[in-house]
C-alpha cells in the first residue's frame, strides 16, 4: 500500500492483546472519523457503549441497546487507541487537518506467539499486528450542470 500527501498511516507490532477483540474493535470502527473513533474507544473503555461481536460470539451475552452479542474489551481498546493517538501525531507532523480525517483501512492479524516462561511454558502469549491508514475527507465541490440555451433563430 502507498501512501500519498493526504493520508498517515501507523503500525502496531507484537501487542499484547487478543486477535479475535481487535478484529471485532477494527470492525466497530472502520469508515469512522478519526475524532469519533477514539472517543467511542474512551467510550467502551469506560463501559458507556458495547462493541459488538458479530464473528467471534460464541456465549457471548447480549448487552443493551440495538445489539445482540457485544463485550468492553478494555485493553485491546486502550492499546488501539493509543494506536489512534499515534496515528493524528503523524498526521499533524504531514500537515495534515486532523479534523477531517477518516479510517480507511484497519488491518488486525496475527503476530508471532512464544511460550510463557517458568511453570506457564505451556500456555502461548496473544499477540497482534495492526496496521491503521487514515485519509483526509475530500470536500467535493458541487458542479451545477450547465443549462443548454436555445439559440433564437429571428426569421
Amino acid at each position: 500500500m502507498t501512501t500519498d500527501d493526504h493520508s498517515a498511516s501507523v503500525w502496531g507490532k507484537d501487542i499484547p492483546i487478543s486477535t479475535k477483540h481487535a478484529i471485532e474493535i477494527c470492525n466497530f470502527i472502520k469508515g469512522k472519523s478519526l475524532m469519533k473513533s477514539k472517543q467511542m474507544l474512551k467510550e467502551v473503555m469506560g463501559k458507556k457503549i458495547a462493541v459488538p461481536f458479530k464473528i467471534f460470539k460464541r456465549n457471548v451475552g447480549h448487552k443493551p441497546g440495538r445489539m445482540a452479542a457485544g463485550r468492553y474489551p478494555y485493553k485491546a481498546s486502550h492499546y488501539i487507541l493509543n494506536l489512534l493517538e499515534s496515528l493524528e501525531a503523524n498526521a499533524q507532523n504531514k500537515g495534515l487537518d486532523v479534523n477531517s480525517l477518516y479510517l480507511t483501512t484497519i488491518i488486525p492479524n496475527k503476530a508471532a506467539r512464544p511460550f510463557h516462561f517458568s511453570r506457564h511454558r505451556g500456555r502461548k502469549m496473544k499477540r497482534t499486528n495492526i496496521q491503521i491508514m487514515a485519509e483526509e475527507m475530500k470536500e467535493e465541490k458541487k458542479v451545477q450542470p450547465e443549462k443548454k440555451q436555445k439559440d433564437k433563430k429571428t426569421k
